[in-house]
Parts: structure tokens; sequence; C-alpha cells
């Protein structure tokens, strides 16, 4: 009965054929039925207000392609190939008694290749990759969708960012890729991760945001990562990940998989951080400053919620202020909490590392704090972090120490080694490749805090003391907050 009904309701509105609308446009009687049998007059499909997103509803929908997008940003996403001689060196090589029988002949060297991806931001050729797919390189290529190659120089290399700027020459312009506003993403937004995985050549896969302000340990110093379950395989890194608009909202870096292969959870670095790391690499500086504020952060566990008053535990509380800093000048004191940044949430202290790298130098960020219950806001500079004096020295000699630049702690130099701004001494800056600091398991970063007995503060005393000479050496390091004691026959 009801179906005969609804047949002959159609076959009258068929007859009586198209109608004019209240604004002039020629519609048909059967669009409000076709609206109420797919159920959007009874709310199913009505859009909220400001937000225009829905689910498909109709064949055509459901068969829409990405084919587009990915037209449209593929020729931007390329491959980088990243190589490096290494030293091959006999298992025996430095032992006393075989090389005192033996003679053992010299090794060639190595070649130890990486393989990854990169993302072209600018059509100058500026190309935005993984910091960990050129480590250590001496020679990086980039290889175009089309098949052309060029060799690229590196202008910006950033470990504790995980992030790297390549420059290419061309005759014409490149194609490049627009970066999107990462904090616009939201859970749930389809994206398309775009690289080149196992080296098979490009490819593209989809999936959605997951998750937003991940920390995963271990990858870089903002732990603000975007989490997806587009497919990211060895060989993704540096890809674009991008958006509906067809903008790279992320870069493609790491996965969370026990085998080696995806199992959906991949993690990539905000566009917007990428976006302040090409401008540090336009303006000429090979790595990116942090910026400076002169206090130690520490997160908020449930306890301290609790005695703070809070209703849930976030934010960074602080807990340390160093004199005559960007945090002392606008009244920042220990056991605030900072909540937020320029009115963006912060929940962790590597979201306020995240949110203040994004607030070039020379400009003011927006502090939301607690203190005793009430909240405060504060407008704290952005500044660059003191240099002290700036000088580095290569150690020479046979000792331990011989190819250790060192250099005394300032707190540019502490931000850029990750350690401590509040840090003294004299510290390890970087080590030449198979040299014997290398060997003996130096690495930068390390705060030299006695040698031979003598308790080191100045980088002059080291270097005479490192190279005197002698068969047996003591010396004392901190590495990250521990205390290394080692004793040796070199």
């Amino acid at each position: 009965m009801k179906g005969s009904f609804l047949l002959r309701l159609l076959f009258v509105f068929a007859l009586v054929g198209p109608v004019h609308a209240q604004d002039g446009q020629t519609g048909s009687l059967l669009d409000p039925l076709s609206r109420l049998l797919r159920g959007s007059e009874s709310g199913a499909q009505a859009e909220t207000e400001g937000d225009q997103r829905r689910v498909p509803f109709s064949r055509e929908e459901i068969q829409l392609s990405f084919a587009p997008l990915v037209r449209e940003t593929a020729p931007a996403v390329v491959n980088v190939y990243a190589s490096a001689r290494v030293e091959a060196r006999s298992p025996f090589a430095g032992d006393p008694f075989f090389e005192r029988f033996f003679n053992f002949p010299q090794m060639p060297p190595r070649l130890r290749s990486s393989l990854g991806s990169g993302v072209l931001v600018d059509p100058s050729g500026l190309v935005v990759t993984n910091y960990h797919v050129i480590r250590e390189a001496d020679e990086v290529k980039v290889a175009m969708a089309d098949g052309r190659e060029f060799s690229s120089e590196i202008l910006l290399k950033d470990e504790g960012l995980d992030l790297a700027v390549l420059k290419v020459e061309g005759s014409e312009p490149f194609p490049a890729a627009r970066l999107g506003d990462s904090e616009a993403l939201e859970v749930g937004d389809l994206v398309l991760a775009i690289g080149n995985p196992f080296g098979v050549g490009q490819t593209t896969t989809s999936g959605i945001v997951s998750a937003l302000a991940r920390t995963p340990s271990g990858i870089s110093d903002f732990g603000f990562f975007i989490q997806t379950d587009a497919a990211i395989n060895p060989g993704n890194s540096g890809g674009a990940l991008i958006n509906m608009s067809g903008e790279v909202v992320g870069i493609n870096t790491a996965i969370y998989s026990r085998s080696g292969g995806s199992n959906g959870i991949g993690f990539a670095i905000p566009a917007n951080i990428v976006r302040a790391v090409v401008e540090a690499a336009r303006s000429g500086a090979d790595y990116f400053e942090r910026p400076y504020v002169g206090a130690s952060f520490d997160r908020v566990t449930p306890n301290i919620a609790e005695a703070l008053g809070m209703e849930r535990p976030a934010g960074a509380l602080v807990t340390n202020i160093a004199p005559e800093s960007p945090a002392a000048e606008v009244g920042l004191e220990a056991a605030d909490v900072v909540v937020a940044v320029n009115g963006k949430a912060v929940d962790t202290p590597e979201e306020l590392d995240y949110r203040l790298a994004t607030v070039p130098v020379g400009e003011t960020a927006q502090l939301k704090v607690l203190r005793e219950g009430s909240e405060l806001e504060l407008a704290m500079p952005i500044a660059r972090a003191p240099e002290g004096s700036g000088r580095e020295v290569e150690i020479g000699g046979d000792g331990p120490f011989a190819g250790a630049r060192i250099a005394e702690l300032s707190p540019a130099l502490a931000q850029r080694l990750r350690l401590d701004i509040n840090r003294d001494g004299v510290v390890i800056v970087a080590l030449a490749r198979n040299s014997p600091a290398a060997g003996v398991g130096l690495r930068p970063g390390d705060v030299v805090r006695e040698l031979n007995g003598e308790e080191i503060t100045k980088v002059e005393q080291m270097k005479a003391v490192a190279e005197s000479g002698g068969r047996w050496w003591q010396f004392t390091i901190e590495r990250h907050g521990r205390i290394i004691r080692q004793t040796l026959r070199f």
C-alpha cells in the first residue's frame, strides 16, 4: 500500500515538472522529495553552523577522486639520495698486540647511502626533508618526479628538529607546494601522504588525522606531532602530508612499528614549524634559532594540579628562572603554570616549546599564566639567546679527546645542544669522523667536568691537558644530567 502511494506521488511530480523557487532559481518538485528520501529534512544530513563538512550520500560523491590533489602536489615531492664515504677499519685495528705482530693493510672506504623524500616549498629550489635522511652525508642528490636529477647544497640542518633545507639550481622555476596552516587541522580530517617508500617510486596513500599534539619520545626537540593513519613506510621520511586543499600541512617523519612497516601510526612535523625553519634558511642561518625564554619547565602532574587548585593537570610548570632573561623581565615566577600562548592552549612543556618556536624573534608572545589560583596575562618578548664568546677550539694530539671541538657553554649553545640553559663549563660541540674522541664513545653535548684530576672550567685549560699526552686517562663527563666516569689506557 505504501509502495503504490509513493509511485503515484512520483508520477504526479513528474507531470508537474520544474517550479520556481523564491530566489528565482528553477528546481523540481522532486528535489524536496529527494531530500526527504535521503533523510536531510529529518536532520540526518543537516550541517552545523560554521561547518560545511558532511559525509557523502550519493553514488557520484562516493566515486569522487583524490587525483586532482595528487596531480597538483605530486610534482613538488622529490626523492632525496644521500651518500657518505665511511672509513672501513679492521676489527683488530687499535689492538696493541695484533698491531705489534701483524701489519694490517689499509682498507678502502665504503660508501654508505640513505634514501628518503623531500618537498619543494619554493620555486627557487628550496627543498625540505628530514635531518636523519641526510645525516653525515658527503653528497645529496634530489630526483624530481619527472626523472630529472640535481645535486643539492645543504643550507640548514637541525638535528634537534629533525629537519633540513636543501637548495637545488635549475634553469627554470621548480614546481612548489604551498605550506598550509597546521593549526587548522582537526582530528578526522582527510589527508594524503606522498613519498617514496622502500625506494619503489613515488606513492600516495590516504587516511585521516588520527590525533594532534602527539609527543612521541626520541624524534625531535619539539614533541608536537600530527598523527595519521595514512600508510607511511621507510623512505617516506621527508615527504608531504597534504590536506584537501592541496596544501602541505606536515612533513612525514616517523612511524610507530614493531615490524618496520606501517601499522597505521605515523607522525608528521607540523607545517607551522616547517615554515619557520624555511624562513631561517632564507635568511642565511645554518640552523634553526630557538627563542630564548630563560626558564625551565616541567609537566603538571595530577598531584601538582591538585596542590595548585587546578581542575585538571595541564600546562607547563615553571621550575627555574634565569636572571636577566625575558622570563625574569616580564615577572614569570617559579611555580607559575603557563596554560596558553597567543590564545592557543598549552598542555605540556613540549607544546609550549612548539608554540614559542613559531613566534619570530623580535615579536611578543602573550602568555596566559596561573598563579595561586589567579589568571595573569604576560607579554613576553621573543629574544635571541646570549651567544657568549662563541669561540670553538679543536683538540689535537694523540689522546682520547683528539678530534673533539669544544667550547664554553652559553645559553645559545645550550639550546643548540639541547642542554639545560643554566649549565656552565666546557662542552663537546662536534666530533671529527673516525677520530679518537668518537672512537671512545664521546658525544656532542657531553660536558667535561674533570680530566686527569683537574676540574675543567675553561677551553684553554682543557686543550692543554688533553694534548699533554700520557698512557692512562681519567675523565668525568656529564651527559644529560648523568655523570659518567671513565678510566682507560690509550
